[in-house]
């Protein structure tokens, strides 16, 4: 269900994101792994925005037999903020795949009534998982 590029050297284990994609969808999803200079990248050319983030999604056109999107995730992100908040980077990783996911299926926190919110917390409970990206991010 997920379609993997690793553009970097860090090993991943794709169950426990497979768990959480077959948990809201059976469509496949492609997910790339990627540095700070290319989230960076495409981060400007995408959205305008010239500076590196920790995830982006993009959903697909919904058609038959098609994919439900791409989502790309910054390592460097993963890496960085595991270790500044105390958690393993697996986790990190999981969090992030949950909220671009959430984006590919069409919740949006910027302007929605906290539906967004409400589904990552009920999923990162059900996973296990710490802070959701949301709740760190209304803390700050």
């Amino acid at each position: 269900m997920i379609e993997l590029d690793n553009q970097t050297e860090t090993p991943i284990d794709t169950d426990p994101l497979e768990r959480i994609a077959a948990a809201l969808t059976d469509r496949e999803i492609e997910l790339i792994l990627t540095d700070d200079e290319t989230m960076r990248t495409i981060n400007r050319e995408q959205r305008g925005i010239d500076k590196t983030t920790d995830v982006l999604s993009f959903p697909f056109e919904p058609m038959p037999m098609a994919p439900l999107g791409s989502m790309v995730i910054s390592m460097d992100r993963v890496h960085s903020v595991a270790a500044e908040l105390g958690h393993s980077e697996a986790e990190e990783t999981a969090l992030l795949f949950i909220h671009g996911l959430l984006h590919l299926l069409g919740y949006d926190h910027e302007c929605d009534d906290g539906e967004m919110r409400e589904k990552e917390h009920e999923l990162i409970e059900s996973f296990g998982l710490p802070k959701s990206l949301i709740v760190r991010t209304e803390e700050s």
